[in-house]
């Protein structure tokens, strides 16, 4: 059997995304408890021909994974919140996606840099001492980030979902079938999980960040808005190729940390969250022509976008 595509998605309020070659479906709990499942066509030539370009199909990825997740989103809050669909236009799209990029790499990357320039130029230290101070402050406030939000109980539903997501994914790919009975066993940790990837460039934007150490305030600081698209399509790749050896002992002893930190973003899920993950996941599967067993659970099936 050749390799399989790797499917995974993220977790939306009170329910799942799951992308596939073809098709990203979204499935959420409406509050009358039915299964509302929205499906987006994927452009897979696109995919295809940027799959083929290291690095750059990193942040190509991310941007796909940004857009899609805005849309999957918005979805489920018009499910949840019981109100008509409002379907974004590319304007509306792009510019929420900027804001909440450029919010992250605010609170991540510039927040930490000034914090460790103050420090350091208050107390006199040198620039390995700042840079130090940089990395550890980026990931406290990351990890605390985590933390923080995962005290409220809407939150700790959607890591309810994210944590099903994991376990349906992980069925799959150990080949059983797609039934609440052999995907609940399953752990709610995932090494091909967005948080890994998180960490990853947070804990990989400390090498390349230390090498303009030397650069002017203003040069660093620009550094940490440009260069967040490289440090991301350097941590995609890394965690690829670790993905690839989870079960080589030396990478999982690497991979250890990330994976403990999916402790902070997933929650064991319940079986109508597992109902939610499964059927999100067969939508895709069903796209790209895979016929795998599954327990029949009734859905609301709205009409399909394009990417």
């Amino acid at each position: 059997m050749a390799e399989r595509f790797p499917y995974g998605g993220q977790a939306v309020m009170e329910g799942v995304m799951m992308r596939g070659l073809h098709r990203a479906s979204v499935a959420v709990r409406s509050p009358s408890g039915q299964i509302v499942i929205r499906d987006r066509e994927l452009n897979l030539a696109r995919r295809v021909f940027w799959s083929r370009l290291p690095l750059l199909r990193g942040i190509q990825l991310l941007g796909d994974a940004l857009v899609i997740g805005m849309w999957a989103l918005m979805f489920s809050a018009s499910v949840t919140e019981d109100q008509a669909e409002q379907p974004l236009s590319k304007g509306q799209t792009a510019l929420l996606v900027a804001t909440s990029v450029g919010i992250s790499i605010a609170l991540f990357f510039v927040l930490p840099l000034l914090v460790a320039s103050g420090i350091a130029s208050w107390a006199k230290l040198g620039i390995y001492s700042r840079e130090t101070i940089e990395g550890i402050t980026r990931l406290l406030i990351f990890v605390g980030y985590l933390i923080l939000v995962g005290r409220t109980a809407e939150i700790r539903r959607v890591f309810g979902y994210h944590g099903a997501e994991h376990k349906a994914v992980s069925a799959y790919e150990a080949g059983l079938p797609l039934t609440v009975e052999h995907v609940r066993p399953f752990t709610t940790i995932h090494p091909r999980c967005g948080t890994t990837l998180l960490l990853i460039v947070v804990v990989l934007s400390i090498p390349v960040f230390a090498l303009l150490g030397t650069f002017p305030f203003w040069l660093r600081l620009l550094s940490r808005i440009i260069l967040v698209p490289f440090v991301a399509a350097l941590a995609y790749e890394l965690m690829r190729l670790t993905a690839s050896k989870a079960t080589n002992p030396i990478v999982r002893g690497l991979m250890t940390p990330a994976l403990a930190l999916q402790r902070l973003t997933t929650r064991e899920p319940d079986d109508a969250m597992l109902e939610v993950a499964i059927a999100a996941l067969a939508r895709v599967l069903a796209a790209d022509g895979q016929t795998i067993e599954t327990q029949p659970i009734a859905v609301d099936i709205r009409p399909a976008l394009t990417s």
